[in-house]
């Protein structure tokens, strides 16, 4: 994960303050269910000094369940709308059956995971927002074939407590989850550590 700032066009790099290296290393240190599969991809460039990104897949079997994005932003001024110096960015996708797409609750129901998984993980927040988006497929003519199908979307963005981020990228990855139709994992199972996918 890069651990610089980005170069503003004076040609030189700045060293991260304390803070966003805290966050950094409390992100490292996490480990994931064996079905989610993340990566670093280029962070937004233009909403805060510091920020870093990450992608994920859900896996079950040969089938990708679900998707997702994680961006962490840093700015040691802070911005007003934010409420504090970080903000999460986060974005959950995953394909449910057609008749739960359908269901009014669901819009609401996703939106209680991600609040639920917040407070299991003690990640502390304020400022949340977002939308839950679901949708339903039918397919037509020569596709007419392919069973109906829905997807539920989770676009949300909240202001964490500290710096200690870990608990905040496992409460998304909670919800990632939850939207692939994945079980919680029994007490004692262990998972896997966080690392970048070549």
């Amino acid at each position: 994960m890069s651990a610089r700032r980005r170069d503003s066009g004076g040609g030189t790099d700045e060293p991260v303050p304390p803070s966003f290296t805290a966050a950094l290393e409390s992100i490292r240190s996490v480990s994931l269910r064996s079905e989610i599969t993340v990566e670093e991809t280029p962070a937004p460039q233009r909403l805060s000094p510091y920020a870093v990104a990450l992608q994920a897949e859900v896996v079950v079997g040969d089938e990708e369940v679900a998707s997702g994005r994680f961006v962490l932003l840093h700015d040691p001024a802070g911005q007003e709308p934010w409420d504090g110096q970080f903000r999460v960015v986060s974005f959950s996708k995953g394909t449910v059956e057609l008749d739960i797409a359908q269901d009014p609750m669901l819009t609401e129901v996703a939106w209680s995971w991600l609040l639920e998984s917040l407070d299991e993980r003690g990640a502390l927040s304020r400022a949340e927002s977002g939308t839950v988006t679901r949708t339903a497929s039918q397919s037509f003519g020569a596709i007419e074939d392919r069973p109906p199908s829905g997807d539920v979307e989770i676009r949300a963005s909240w202001t964490p407590g500290s710096p200690d981020i870990g608990p905040h990228l496992l409460a998304w990855a909670d919800v990632l989850a939850r939207v692939a139709g994945l079980q919680p994992l029994p007490v004692g199972v262990a998972s896997l550590p966080l690392a970048r996918r070549s």
